[in-house]
């Protein structure tokens, strides 16, 4: 079965402009080409405009766009990782809409609001038990002191920052990269300077063993499913963890 390139254009919500602009830069060539001139798409290239659409939505280039579809990489396998995502945004975003229609509940009905309860799908306090395991419960309360102590737009500044680290390392874990790779080791950087950003935790901490808690946090990412799933699942989790000990190692 092939569509049309204005049918493919209304179903995607993009543009037949779009689509040829695509076709132009080698990036969604049509599956064939009527006598009329007409493009036409099969079930490949309704695929491959899927990954396309999937791949900007995690704010990649065109030119990125087009590294990361000629990888050796299955369809099916590019899509598991693109899956992992969704549904982990997914997850937050049905959270934060049950605290926003909360509060609204309560300014319309005059109710006191309850400010426990306005910030899921914002805050980090499911982990709670893992970081007094792991670093003592002084950590978590100064963590979670800075994190209450934070205005509701500087949680969302610092959530999007969050979502924006843990696209870029989906992407590149899904690009073929090596970890060792200067976007991979760039990503590193970044991480670890969000991890200083975090009161309480060592790479927080004047004296703290920066080094160890990130080649430690690296090898939790993969060893637990929950926070794996941040990165696309088990690979790209596997592929942050080594990215984060060669720069760990290299440079704290």
């Amino acid at each position: 079965m092939e569509w049309s390139i204005q049918q493919i254009a209304r179903l995607a919500g993009t543009t037949s402009r779009t689509l040829r602009h695509y076709d132009d830069i080698g990036l969604l060539p049509p599956s064939s080409i009527g006598s009329n001139g007409y493009r036409q798409y099969d079930e490949a290239a309704l695929v491959r405009l899927q990954r396309i659409l999937l791949l900007r939505e995690l704010g990649l280039g065109l030119p990125q766009v087009a590294e990361v579809l000629a990888r050796p990489t299955s369809e099916a396998s590019a899509l598991e990782g693109h899956l992992a995502w969704l549904r982990q945004e997914q997850e937050r975003l049905v959270r934060q809409i049950a605290s926003v229609e909360n509060t609204i509940d309560a300014l319309r009905g005059g109710e006191r609001l309850m400010a426990e309860n306005m910030f899921d799908g914002f805050d980090h306090t499911q982990y709670r038990d893992e970081v007094e395991e792991r670093w003592g419960k002084d950590a978590y309360a100064r963590s979670d002191a800075w994190w209450r102590g934070m205005t509701a737009a500087e949680k969302a500044q610092w959530g999007t920052s969050t979502e924006s680290l843990g696209r870029a390392w989906i992407a590149a874990a899904e690009s073929g990269v090596a970890p060792d790779s200067a976007e991979a080791q760039d990503l590193a950087r970044r991480h670890v300077e969000w991890l200083t950003g975090i009161p309480g935790t060592p790479a927080g901490t004047p004296g703290g063993d920066v080094k160890g808690y990130v080649i430690g946090l690296g090898e939790m990412y993969a060893a637990d499913p929950r926070f794996g799933k941040n990165y696309g699942g088990a690979h790209g989790a596997e592929f942050v963890r080594d990215a984060l000990r060669t720069y760990a190692e290299a440079n704290l």
